[in-house]
C-alpha cells in the first residue's frame, strides 16, 4: 500500500526539522512551515519519511496510507 505524508497545521510550530531530514519531499515556506509533496512516498524513500515523522518535535507530521488524493494517518 502506498504511503503519503501529511502535516497537522495546528500542531506544527515550524521548526523545519522535517525538511532537513527529508528534503526530497518537504520544503519550507517563507515562515518556516513545511510544504509537503502530496504524492505517495516511493518505497525507496519511505525510511527517510519515517525518520522525519519520528523526529518531529511536536508530532505534527504523519505517515499514512495514501488514498485517492488523501492521506489516512494511523493513530
Amino acid at each position: 500500500m502506498s504511503k503519503a505524508l501529511r502535516v497537522d497545521p495546528i500542531a506544527c510550530d515550524g521548526h523545519g526539522l522535517c525538511a532537513e531530514l527529508f528534503p526530497e519531499w518537504i520544503h519550507l515556506d517563507d515562515w518556516g512551515f513545511p510544504i509537503i509533496d502530496e504524492r505517495p512516498v516511493p518505497p525507496g524513500l519511505e525510511e527517510h519519511a519515517r525518520r522525519a515523522v519520528a523526529e518531529c518535535p511536536v508530532v505534527a507530521l504523519k505517515l499514512g496510507a495514501a488514498t485517492a488524493g488523501r492521506v489516512r494517518a494511523r493513530r
